[in-house]
């Protein structure tokens, strides 16, 4: 039996006025399913997973969220999900980390699930504990951002995103922005998520990473995905050139 696809996009595509970014993208993703992006810079792997919880609205295709089709409009309609409640279910983490730097760390991750899932003080600040002390950082719930390290910043990004209780979570090149000694501890934390079943998609350029943590790599070239599968097979066998040629810097 075919396990229901959580997010599926049909024929999707994204321009921005004559340049075409996105040149229609079929992909569907399964619950607890860990998706590695990669593809060289400029090919449209950042704007896809910003399409995936409508960050970034698609020019054209078909979205669908659970089996209920998509809608840009912000509110729920008839039979449809509104991009309100697409983001509400799924989160995303971002290259920078967006903190709010005049709110403490318990108030960064607080501050979502209050206001947006009316959730009461006490109820919203356990689970915010509980999502500080699982990225390792539970004694730092009374600082303020500019007293954290950019690993511990990204680290409370992530904990924020989880404590909005999302379905699924995006992760844009989240170590780019990071010194080389910071990024093992965000991805540590990347990795525990996968292990706790955590369904996932990841535009990354840690190629070791993504081979490890991933069920299923996709490599996207010029606004298309140009192959995909286990990550054996697409990092280590790839069957297209360009691939090939895009891993051997990498493996080099």
């Amino acid at each position: 039996m075919t396990t229901p696809s959580i997010l599926s996009v049909r024929a999707l595509t994204k321009s921005y006025g004559e340049l075409e970014v996105l040149k229609g993208i079929d992909l569907d993703i399964t619950p607890g399913e860990v998706i590695a992006i990669i593809g060289p810079s400029g090919s449209g792997k950042s704007t896809f997973i910003r399409c995936l919880n409508m960050m970034e609205v698609p020019t054209s295709g078909s979205f669908k969220f659970r089996g209920s089709h998509v809608l840009p409009e912000f509110k729920d309609k008839a039979g449809t999900l509104g991009a309100g409640t697409l983001r509400r279910k799924v989160g995303m983490c971002f290259q920078h980390f967006n903190l709010f730097p005049h709110l403490t760390v318990l108030d960064n991750v607080t501050k979502g699930p209050r206001v947006v899932l009316k959730e009461s003080q006490v109820e919203a600040e356990a689970h915010a504990r509980a999502l500080l002390a699982k990225v390792g950082l539970a004694d730092k719930e009374n600082y303020y951002p500019s007293k954290l390290s950019g690993g511990q910043k990204q680290r409370v990004a992530i904990a924020r995103s989880l404590a909005m209780r999302p379905d699924v979570m995006l992760f844009d090149e989240v170590t780019s922005a990071l010194d080389p000694e910071l990024v093992s501890e965000v991805l540590q934390v990347v990795r525990d998520l996968a292990e706790g079943g955590m369904t996932m998609v990841l535009v990354t350029h840690e190629m070791a990473f993504a081979a490890d943590v991933a069920d299923r790599v996709i490599f996207i070239d010029n606004g298309v995905i140009a192959e995909q599968g286990p990550p054996q097979e697409v990092m280590h066998s790839p069957q297209s050139e360009r691939l090939q040629q895009f891993l051997q810097r990498f493996h080099a």
